[in-house]
């Protein structure tokens, strides 16, 4: 019952941060916190991800968004070699597919530590494992400013005014997005390895410059302060 409470605080705070009602359908907390086992070897304990670009953050995407994808994996469609494994109907059903997308769609990663409450006693685990949460994309090298003027024109529309996503067109954030990994997933779709919106996107990507790019991805690093 704690869990499931906890869960739930953690959906409406992410709803008062974005403005936006995003619904998580029912699941097992159970049995996504199992496969979660699994998927921590890669992704993190909280679906965190890693600041390397290797692996991405999980933590508060949609969970339609992530069962296409993984639907994306298991077809070969996107291909991934650490997802062949288990992007599978025998290694994740769909009942179990359904769990851990909507379990790690409830995790909520705090972009700071919270304030210590002086009138309650210090709890140092408690604390150390609140930090392990914590999640703020460092600023990445590059000019915000006409990153933030180029992202207004070309990302904003899809993607949000300040990279937040769009919960229910199934558009995933960026801000909060570990920046390598942005970078890694725009080298994909220039080389056409993975799709975007349109089979024309690729070119659209090859027509930013590493500058413009990289000046993007400092402005995202800049709206997780």
């Amino acid at each position: 019952m704690y869990r499931i409470v906890l869960l739930w605080l953690s959906v409406l705070a992410v709803s008062q941060a974005t403005g936006e009602e995003r619904v998580i359908p029912d699941f097992d907390p159970d049995i996504g916190e199992e496969i979660m086992e699994i998927c921590a070897g890669c992704h993190g304990v909280y679906a965190q991800g890693t600041p390397d670009g290797e692996y991405p953050r999980l933590a508060g995407l949609n969970p339609a968004y992530l069962e296409h994808e993984i639907k994306l994996f298991k077809t070969r469609k996107r291909i991934n070699i650490p997802m062949i494994p288990y992007a599978n109907d025998r290694e994740l059903p769909p009942d179990d597919v359904k769990n851990i997308t909507a379990y790690v769609a409830s995790i909520r990663l705090p972009r700071h530590m919270s304030k210590l409450d002086k009138t309650k006693e210090f709890d140092p685990l408690a604390r150390l494992e609140e930090s392990k949460k914590v999640t703020n994309i460092p600023h990445y090298p590059g000019d915000p400013e006409a990153g933030g003027k180029l992202y207004r024109q070309e990302c904003a529309s899809c993607h949000g005014r300040k990279g937040e996503g769009k919960w229910k067109k199934q558009v995933p954030m960026l801000t909060g997005q570990h920046s390598n990994y942005l970078l890694r997933q725009v080298e994909k779709i220039r080389k056409g390895k993975r799709f975007h919106d349109s089979e024309d996107d690729a070119e659209l990507f090859r027509s930013y410059t590493n500058e413009e790019i990289a000046n993007i991805l400092a402005w995202l690093s800049y709206q997780d302060d």
